[in-house]
């Protein structure tokens, strides 16, 4: 805790030092607020980062200024660091990178440099206002077969498209859970597109998490990976896959609970870093206590409700290739629902027929 002390000084010497230093038509200094702020590029450029404490914090998962920026003073703890230096190391970081306090009209400016990633279905794209949007958590649930990993695994074509197609000329990171990821069908959605498919695999980073503590320090060390290849989408399929299945018992709710949720505002974090479309999908439960409406409910309670920006409900028609997306909750969006299909292209359009036979 910073510790702010009052000096008394005596009236006599304050009044003598103000009338030798202060006259009524001497102009008073004033600070340059446009004196740009220092920028540091690696962790050994903040003052008071030497080679050592730099090493800890690596090791700890803090790769980046980005990385920095957004921790807490107890996370820095481990690397030896007391929470004094912490504060100033975090505080550096922050300014190198301009999170400060902003305007709501300076903000509402900002938002308009927001990016937006193509689904690939307009339908889909005007459900969530445009397309996936940076800095932000995105969350699509649903059962089994409702299209969540080939929702993904188009959003990891369409993320290398130009601007003007709806992509950010960028590269994704995909944290598969379930053994889902396929090589495969990136094939087959880049060559319907006209793109290299050799070119499109390399911008895909993939990384196979075990377990639900690899699935944490994956995350955790991330940021160097995103930094060095230019990734704007981070991806998480399954996110609660490894929680549900190592957390079994009404006793190990809390612990369980409290993991996700640090695993998720790390997630966040690295989006506003960097800012990166995420996309989670998540797991099901059915509840049989629920005699009218929907007994299909996503994994994670309030934990992962709270946390996730934009959720999307996704399932499948009565027959043939329909899903229906249904916006549950956004910050400033309406809910609304909209249909498309999965083909052996990806993500296309539904038509008008098939979404009449949907719908008798």
């Amino acid at each position: 805790m910073l510790n702010l002390k009052l000096f008394a000084v005596p009236c006599a010497y304050l009044d003598s030092h103000l009338k030798m230093t202060v006259t009524e038509d001497e102009p008073q200094p004033q600070t340059d607020s446009t004196t740009p702020k220092p920028k540091y590029e690696v962790l050994e450029d903040l003052p008071g980062v030497g080679p050592a404490t730099s090493q800890k914090l690596k090791e700890m998962g803090f790769h980046t200024i980005e990385s920095l920026a957004t921790a807490t003073a107890r996370e820095l703890e481990p690397a030896g660091i007391s929470e004094k230096k912490a504060l100033d190391v975090i505080r550096l970081a922050r300014g190198s990178i301009d999170l400060a306090f902003i305007r709501a009209d300076e903000l509402l400016k900002q938002r308009e440099n927001i990016d937006r990633l193509s689904t690939g279905s307009e339908v889909l794209d005007n459900l969530l206002g445009g397309g996936l949007e940076t800095q932000t958590i995105t969350e699509f649930y649903g059962e089994y077969g409702s299209g969540k990993s080939q929702l993904c695994h188009q959003l990891c074509v369409n993320v290398q498209l130009p601007a003007q197609q709806g992509g950010l000329s960028a590269a994704a990171l995909y944290l598969d859970t379930e053994n889902t990821f396929r090589t495969e069908r990136l094939v087959q959605m880049a060559q319907h597109l006209d793109l290299d498919p050799p070119e499109v695999a390399k911008n895909v980073v993939v990384a196979d998490a075990y377990t639900s503590d690899h699935q944490i320090f994956l995350l955790e060390n991330a940021d160097k990976v995103i930094k060095q290849n230019n990734i704007r989408l981070i991806i998480i399929d399954s996110l609660t896959s490894h929680f549900r299945s190592e957390y079994v018992g009404r006793e190990t709710l809390a612990l369980r609970q409290q993991k996700l949720n640090k695993h998720m505002h790390k997630l966040i974090r690295l989006a506003r870093a960097f800012n990166a479309v995420t996309v989670v999908t998540n797991q099901v439960m059915a509840k049989p206590d629920v005699f009218f409406g929907d007994a299909v409910h996503p994994i994670g309670g309030h934990i992962v409700a709270h946390t996730s920006h934009t959720r999307i409900y996704l399932r499948k028609a009565s027959r043939g290739p329909i899903r229906i997306a249904r916006l549950v909750s956004s910050p400033y969006l309406p809910d609304g629902e909209g249909i498309f299909k999965i083909t052996q292209n990806g993500i296309e359009e539904a038509e008008e027929g098939e979404g009449r036979r949907r719908r008798r």
